[in-house]
């Protein structure tokens, strides 16, 4: 019983405090003059109107999203069958029973044409293959899979595509898969031969 009465008491004094904050606000409404009465709804008018443009703003920006990289899962799917197309071409090439066979030559022909087909069509829809050999590594665009050692070129420069990379217009759809170039390590091999004479000189020294 007294557990209960408890809870009528604290129930009766939120109720209470609820309606002391009700009266409070109504009475600070009536307090209000007319002209601070206009100033509390043009702020509320254009608080509400903000948050009504962010929305809008915040749909255009999704709708167009939408619109313009819709495709991207599908696009980057498709690039299966290229990858795939290339890679029977190869298979094909090494296969000595078929090398040098005419079936083999019309075979890789039918294989390029559609390839560059299928190229022609993603470029249509803005999605088209990244440079890479001979470009300076980008790690936006590139993924560096080896060095390949090269006196010839900068370190760091394109000298082998594994795998062709594509942008959707200003987006990323795939990496290019790349080999960079290094410069040889001469001090190594130095270091070793100076390593070398000395072992040499010491042996002939024991003896």
């Amino acid at each position: 019983m007294e557990k209960e009465e408890n809870q009528n008491l604290h129930s009766d004094s939120v109720d209470e405090i609820k309606e002391n904050k009700d009266s409070n606000k109504t009475s600070k409404n009536k307090d209000l003059n007319p002209e601070d009465k206009i100033k509390e709804l043009e702020d509320k008018l254009a608080r509400a109107y903000a948050e009504i443009e962010n929305q809008r703003r915040r749909f255009e920006k999704e709708k167009d999203d939408a619109f313009d990289y819709g495709g991207f899962s599908l696009a980057r799917e498709t690039l299966n069958l290229i990858d795939n197309l290339e890679r029977s071409k190869i298979a094909l090439e090494n296969d000595e029973k078929l090398k040098n066979s005419e079936a083999l030559k019309k075979t890789v022909e039918h294989l390029i044409v559609i390839k560059k087909d299928m190229i022609s069509i993603l470029k249509k829809n803005n999605i088209e293959e990244i440079k890479s050999i001979d470009q300076k590594l980008d790690p936006n665009l590139h993924q560096a899979m080896m060095e390949i050692e090269d006196d010839g070129k900068e370190p760091g420069i394109v000298v082998q595509e594994i795998q062709k990379g594509f942008m959707m217009k200003d987006r990323l759809l795939r990496p290019s898969l790349v080999a960079v170039s290094k410069k040889t390590n001469k001090i190594d091999e130095n270091s070793k031969q100076d390593q070398k004479s000395e072992e040499n000189q010491s042996k002939s020294n024991k003896k």
